[in-house]
């Protein structure tokens, strides 16, 4: 069995061939593909975070609403860029919106990826100290919003409040049980999924590495999941870690499919330059599920993974990209052993 799921990034255009519009298209949009996805016997709702563009960009308010619409499936990001957040905020945002999913949340957290401006982390309040750098900055937000969603008090309470407060330091609230274990880090590296692996945070990786040794990107993937898994065994951690791979997958089962991704059948990884480094591209799978299933069985790193995130496009509507998922969940999930 394995967790299937989508990620989407949200993304408006004000085109007529787009089916999404506008940033109300697309939250409003974002929730009735959840609400079908767990219908349709999918897993989870996965939403990329991007600012200062016409994509999504504040997540939890999404994610709460997913949650009182739903019931079953997780809902998360991949990922929120922690250059931006402030972590004691975020931390009662997380809190609420994953009391209100019933303790659903699978909050995929990283430094982020390529922005849409210089710095835009500036913008919000948020700059490296001195001798430092914004990868840094990320990993010190994060460890700071690990830390007080634990649950511990630690603020020193005022002797005469407005209301009484319980004995001892504060914590945040709300507080939600279990959220520190549904913490994941996006990793672009080996070296990253490492550094995951010490922090006790589940793997999130993506259709893309930030590095390239040759090898296809499905096996430098799994290795990058190896030395993961390794590294949280040598760190101690006492539960059993999440990994997540996400890929680019369209069954053709219909005119409209083999139109769209037709012309995707049979291509391959692709190694170019992101970020000013080399960086290798995981290929897109399209074509008849029986083709697919031969394809998909290959890949090490799925194997390796418990959960698959379908990456959708989602300007092309609701309906079609819940067809996408659909096609997955029936055509070729059960042959692969998925379902």
């Amino acid at each position: 069995m394995k967790k299937i799921g989508f990620l989407s990034f949200g993304h408006w255009t004000a085109l007529p061939q787009s089916q999404t519009r506008s940033a109300s298209d697309a939250l409003l949009q974002s929730i009735e593909l959840a609400v079908a996805a767990e219908e349709l016997g999918a897993d989870g709702a996965f939403f990329r975070v991007h600012h200062f563009a016409r994509q999504l960009s504040s997540p939890f308010p999404l994610l709460a609403a997913i949650g009182a619409r739903t019931s079953r499936i997780e809902i998360g990001t991949g990922v929120i860029d922690m250059r931006y957040e402030n972590p004691f905020y975020m931390a009662e945002d997380a809190g609420a919106a994953d009391l209100i999913a019933g303790g659903r949340l699978q909050l995929g957290i990283s430094r982020g990826s390529p922005e849409q401006v210089i710095d835009g982390f500036r913008y919000f309040g948020y700059a490296p100290a001195e001798g430092s750098d914004h990868a840094a900055m990320a990993r010190e937000h994060a460890a700071v919003f690990l830390e007080v969603i634990k649950g511990e008090g630690f603020a020193e309470p005022n002797p005469r409040p407005m209301f009484p407060n319980p004995p001892g330091l504060l914590r945040l609230e709300p507080h939600s049980a279990g959220l520190r274990e549904r913490i994941w880090w996006g990793a672009g590296t080996r070296q990253t999924a490492e550094w995951t692996g010490t922090q006790g945070m589940n793997l999130m990786s993506s259709t893309l590495l930030t590095e390239d040794t040759g090898v296809p990107f499905h096996q430098l993937q799994a290795e990058q999941i190896q030395r993961f898994r390794d590294a949280w065994n040598a760190a101690g951690h006492q539960r059993e870690p999440r990994v997540s791979v996400s890929r680019s997958i369209f069954p053709i089962v219909s005119d409209l499919d083999d139109a769209y991704f037709g012309r995707e059948a049979g291509g391959e990884d692709h190694v170019g330059y992101l970020d000013g480094g080399l960086a290798r591209f995981g290929k897109t799978y399209a074509g008849e599920p029986d083709q697919l299933v031969k394809e998909l069985a290959d890949d090490e790193a799925i194997a390796a993974a418990d959960t698959l995130l379908l990456t959708v496009p989602n300007q092309l509507g609701v309906d079609y990209n819940a067809h996408i998922l659909d096609s997955v969940v029936r055509h070729v999930a059960p042959e692969l052993g998925w379902r």
